[in-house]
């Protein structure tokens, strides 16, 4: 398979961010009660995702190692300020809906996973498609489950009334919308549901000799595999001080 191909089969199956790798739950469990936010958010994520890989890995020979974090937040955020920017002032009944999880791009552990695990040590071109296949993956994960929520939840997909809705003043039938699922409780369901989709799928990969990427990410428990060593609680300084450690003994 062509590399820059595998690359987006990478993200948007094999490590698709959201059903396999579980990162980014925050905006995957806010944004996504209709389709249009879950795809707004994914594509605003893909274009920080994609640009900010190319941009840091042009300059991974530059930045030095002990500042390599705040160097790749300065490039993510300048980012994210420009797309605000174009959303504010083009696309502004989104940029409304989707509020502080924009600016919260930012520190999305997606971007800067990708960064700190690919971006920096590899070329410009494969980065970009890293960043592309992630992005894509991240896109139509929200999209999903927020066209979901959506159809369940109102009945209408993108804003178009799909299943028509009961009237009891008049006696007509239709659909009752089920509101829970626009509600924080369905979002978890859902995400449920289809993350057990992706298991049945990872199985029969993992039968056919394909294997999937296995989970990772602070929702399994995985800090040992963490790329951000130092920023997170979860994981106790005995086990960074070991991990530095046997890095340099490596």
């Amino acid at each position: 398979m062509n590399k820059f191909v595998e690359r987006l089969y990478n993200g948007i199956l094999k490590e698709n961010p959201s059903f396999v790798l579980m990162l980014g739950m925050c905006p995957t469990l806010a944004v996504t009660t209709s389709a249009i936010n879950g795809l707004g958010m994914g594509l605003s994520t893909t274009v920080v995702l994609t640009m900010s890989n190319l941009l840091i890995s042009c300059l991974r020979h530059v930045i030095p190692d002990r500042v390599r974090m705040p160097a790749y937040i300065v490039v993510v955020a300048s980012l994210v300020t420009m797309v605000q920017f174009l959303m504010q002032g083009f696309v502004p009944s989104l940029y409304e809906s989707l509020g502080i999880y924009i600016p919260l791009i930012v520190v999305n552990c997606i971007i800067l996973g990708r960064a700190e695990s690919y971006a920096s040590k590899n070329t410009p071109a494969l980065s970009f498609f890293d960043g592309l296949g992630m992005g894509f993956g991240f896109s139509i994960s929200l999209t999903i489950i927020g066209l979901v929520r959506e159809l369940l939840g109102a009945g209408t997909a993108f804003g178009t009334q799909l299943l028509p809705l009961a009237d009891a003043a008049n006696g007509t039938a239709g659909f009752t919308p089920i509101s829970i699922f626009v509600m924080p409780p369905g979002a978890f369901m859902v995400l449920a549901v289809l993350v057990a989709v992706m298991n049945v799928v990872r199985k029969k990969m993992d039968e056919k000799g394909k294997p999937l990427a296995a989970p990772q990410g602070c929702l399994t428990g995985d800090c040992m595999g963490c790329s951000f060593s130092a920023g997170c609680t979860g994981k106790s300084v005995d086990k960074i001080a070991s991990a530095n450690k046997e890095e340099k003994e490596d």
